[in-house]
């Protein structure tokens, strides 16, 4: 069997299976020693592969084929991953282990340590690498190590190949190895964090910002989806921004370079430095940031609700720094002015309204939420209309907050707007009188919708449903759960409401819960092309158990073989029900 899998195993064949961009990564994997273990076993090859945590692969010839699967996300999906790659790899360059020269006693980090506290560092350093030269990570690990201890400079230029190392995309990262990017480029940051208690501030301010630039550079060549970006951006500006209070640089140096950075405006890197750096700059560094803050402010035109929004977008960078400075100063009459430059939506009014309220100048505030309202009488921004409604009740004048919130109903007959007519209303002590006049602009919504429809889809983004929806939602947030129930028999609701129906009604109504299920399962399963089956498989278990309670379990079995037989291509979807199959083949 060795033999035969060596000879199956040509770099073609791995590199056809894996693509251009797990071959490479799995070739450094296997390159790197992260291959933990090769064994024979089970007439095949396994293997334990570190990545960012431990996973087994297996490789084994059945039928003159090669047959592979790892346990990690994409291994997961039925792909030739990177730790199949590297197992493949290590498989076929299977070499005896080279003996190491004895010594006395093998060095540790704790005997590095007590080495460089001799003069001659160069010499023990060469010696701590020599040590560690068949091991990756524990070289880079003795490489910061000594170099913690060797001097800043020193240190900190570990610190920093250390970190480009781990920024660099060499083509482009997709979502399934972005966490694992993100958790190497994490632990590089973890080193400038340790050079910062070691007392290196001075050092590290613009190595911060040199990797910032690598990390703003790199992540356009990253599916960041799970945002980690933001993550290691907000690390390291707190790197930079303690080490600065700990540095104390030239404050006005200082300012010019953040201004810089918030004026290109990229990924928000040092957005709102005025605010946040105020200390660190003082009265001179703020200074300097306001005078360049100042020149670019004049080029920003004034808006109006008659203006638009075309162009503003190329000034919020300048618009975000003069907030930020006035938020510094403390002063809430230059927030407004700031503020006010552009009134050209709602939000903006409502924005000076909180600022007026938060300094306890209410009547200013309410003043300013409604000149909002009568610029932007239909359509306007909803916090506008709630901030308002406060402020009326603040005046004990709780019809016309209601009738605020009743306008913003009826623009968006939803769920949260009803939720929020009762909120206003019950504060009125009116509403069963609004709830009623709600319902029933609901039920007008959709006869109109209906009608309008004629048998044709209607958007499910459309606030004129055809369908109950609304009503279905209404009725559960209510707790009416019966009345839900009869509202989506009579007139459907949206798939994710049944769901809501089945879960709410299972324990007393299990004969309306189980079908529900099974057919949901189904229809996700059809729609599912992306090799995650979980949510198929759930709503599975839990039509199992409902069937099983009324002694229908031989029928879910056989609605269960069905969906099998009709989708057997769908390999992992019939790999979770094997793993799944003591909860869904109950006695």
């Amino acid at each position: 069997m060795p033999d035969d899998l060596s000879n199956l195993l040509t770099d073609t064949l791995i590199r056809g299976l894996a693509g251009a961009q797990s071959y490479q990564r799995g070739f450094a994997y296997f390159s790197n020693g992260q291959v933990a273990s090769l064994d024979e076993s089970r007439g095949g090859v396994r293997a334990a592969v570190h990545g960012t945590q431990e996973y087994t692969v297996w490789l084994k010839i059945a039928g003159g084929e090669l047959e592979y699967s790892c346990d990690c996300p994409v291994g997961d999906d039925g792909a030739f991953c990177k730790h199949c790659v590297a197992t493949a790899l290590a498989w076929r360059n299977r070499a005896p282990k080279p003996q190491r020269r004895p010594t006395p006693k093998e060095p540790t980090i704790d005997d590095a340590g007590k080495l460089l506290k001799a003069e001659d560092k160069e010499t023990v350093v060469r010696m701590i690498l020599e040590w560690a030269k068949d091991d990756d990570r524990l070289r880079e690990r003795l490489i910061l190590y000594a170099a913690r201890r060797s001097g800043p400079e020193q240190a900190v230029a570990a610190a920093w190949r250390a970190f480009q190392k781990a920024v660099r995309v060499r083509d482009f990262i997709d979502y399934r190895e972005a966490s694992s990017w993100a958790h190497d480029v994490s632990e590089a940051i973890g080193t400038f964090e340790q050079l910062l208690h070691d007392g290196h501030a001075a050092a590290l301010i613009p190595r911060c910002e040199s990797a910032l630039r690598s990390l703003v550079g790199a992540i356009e060549s990253v599916d960041d989806s799970d945002g980690h970006f933001c993550t290691l951006r907000d690390d390291l500006e707190d790197i930079h921004l303690r080490a600065c209070q700990q540095a104390k640089p030239d404050p006005e140096e200082l300012a010019e370079r953040l201004f810089g950075w918030e004026l290109q405006g990229g990924f928000d890197v040092f957005a709102n430095a005025a605010e946040r750096y105020a200390k660190v700059l003082g009265t001179k560094g703020l200074n300097r940031f306001r005078q360049l803050a100042e020149v670019e402010w004049k080029k920003v035109p004034v808006r109006t609700s008659e203006s638009g929004r075309v162009e503003f977008g190329r000034h919020y960078a300048i618009t975000s720094m003069m907030e930020s400075l006035a938020r510094a100063s403390g002063d809430v009459e230059q927030l407004v002015a700031v503020i006010s430059r552009d009134l050209s939506s709602g939000y903006n009014y409502w924005r000076i309204a909180e600022a007026y309220q938060k300094a306890n100048r209410h009547d200013q505030a309410l003043e300013w939420a409604e000149k909002g309202l009568k610029a932007f009488p239909e359509r306007t921004d909803p916090r506008l209309r709630e901030f308002a409604a406060e402020e009326y009740h603040r005046r004990k004048r709780h019809e016309d907050a209601v009738q605020l919130l009743w306008t913003a109903f009826l623009e968006h007959p939803y769920l949260e707007t009803y939720q929020t007519l009762k909120k206003h209303a019950a504060k009125a002590g009116s509403w069963p009188q609004w709830r009623e006049r709600a319902l029933a602009e609901i039920r007008r919504s959709i006869a109109q919708a209906k009608e309008k429809a004629r048998g044709k889809p209607v958007p499910h983004w459309s606030s004129a449903r055809a369908d109950h929806s609304l009503l279905v939602e209404i009725f559960l947030f209510e707790r009416k759960g019966d009345e839900a129930w009869r509202e989506a028999g009579e007139g459907g609701c949206s798939a994710s409401l049944w769901l809501q129906l089945a879960a709410a009604r299972e324990q007393e109504h299990p004969e309306d819960a189980g079908p529900i299920y099974l057919e949901q399962a189904e229809a996700t399963l059809a729609q599912v092309s992306n090799g995650r089956y979980e949510e198929t498989v759930e709503l599975l278990v839990k039509a199992a158990k409902v069937m099983k309670r009324m002694d229908r379990s031989a029928a879910f079995v056989r609605h269960l073989e069905a969906l099998r037989a009709k989708y057997k291509i769908k390999r992992n979807f019939i790999k979770l029900v094997e793993k799944k199959r003591s909860s869904l083949y109950l006695a």
